[in-house]
């Protein structure tokens, strides 16, 4: 437990120091921290990237698999597992491990402007632009590798990203983190080092996310908003009196919609997800 501890604090660490800035950045003291997956952007960001680049031929179709089984419990349960993000992040690090990091920024640009555009939530990203109309630092904090996680922060136009740390030599990845995966207590850990960094008042500061798993980073700040959230998160908010905004769908659904339908359309969109992985299998065999 101690070493997870640890672990979580290194990595945080390691993303507040990474985290860049603009060159024309006018100071803040306050700013506002986002999620990115099924916060800003539905499903996994990790996932999108990795069919993407399978697409590109940068990945075999058998790799990409394993991450296809990850989203698929990710839709279905509508929340985020543990073991499933470290397993994401972990395959992810052995699939890049000895590629050039310029290969794999160039790759997430360009991947981002063809597919990922489509999953953006337009609710959450009106929330994003008021607060850079606001005069607000807006960060995005993501357990997604620091290098795409700022890919999407550019070509949204924030302030800049907190995201998973690995370590590079040469220009090249070695295949190991810094620390662990940016998720939990350690998107907490990174936010309160940005704020000491950057000067930030944390009480007046905004928070948003879809899952429980990041209470830890909205109880940092003064508003915490959640955003979709996943049913732990949803009660947590109630009991605490949190705002809760839901994009989603569904939301607009559920008056009219029964439960057993609502989990039935998940299991779809993940058997579609499943569906282009196993496809792509049978034409390589």
């Amino acid at each position: 437990m101690a070493e997870d501890v640890d672990r979580a604090r290194i990595a945080g660490l390691a993303a507040a120091a990474a985290a860049q800035l603009p060159t024309d950045f006018d100071p803040k003291t306050a700013a506002a921290f986002f999620d990115v997956d099924n916060t800003i952007m539905r499903g996994s960001s990790l996932f999108h990237v990795a069919i993407g680049m399978a697409r590109r031929k940068f990945f075999t179709p058998r790799e990409v698999a394993a991450f296809g089984m990850a989203q698929a419990r990710f839709l279905v349960r509508g929340t985020e597992n543990l073991d499933d993000v470290a397993l994401a992040t972990e395959s992810a690090l052995a699939f890049v491990k000895g590629r050039r990091v310029d290969d794999i920024i160039a790759f997430g640009q360009e991947i981002f402007d063809d597919s990922m555009v489509d999953k953006l939530v337009p609710g959450t990203l009106a929330l994003a632009q008021e607060h850079v109309d606001a005069g607000r630092q807006v960060w995005l904090v993501t357990a997604t590798p620091i290098e795409l996680a700022q890919v999407i922060s550019k070509r949204l136009g924030l302030t800049g990203a907190l995201g998973t740390v690995s370590e590079i030599e040469e220009n090249c990845y070695t295949g190991k983190l810094v620390g662990a995966p940016l998720h939990g207590q350690a998107k907490a850990e990174a936010v309160r080092a940005l704020a000491i960094r950057e000067g930030l008042d944390l009480s007046q500061c905004w928070a948003y996310s879809d899952s429980a798993n990041d209470i830890p980073m909205l109880t940092n700040v003064g508003n915490p908003v959640c955003v979709n959230p996943d049913p732990k998160l949803r009660a947590h908010a109630q009991l605490h009196d949190w705002p809760i905004e839901d994009f989603r769908a569904r939301a607009h659904l559920r008056k009219v919609t029964s439960p057993t339908a609502l989990a039935a359309a998940g299991v779809l969109a993940a058997g579609l997800t499943i569906g282009f992985v196993t496809s792509r299998l049978r034409r390589t065999r």
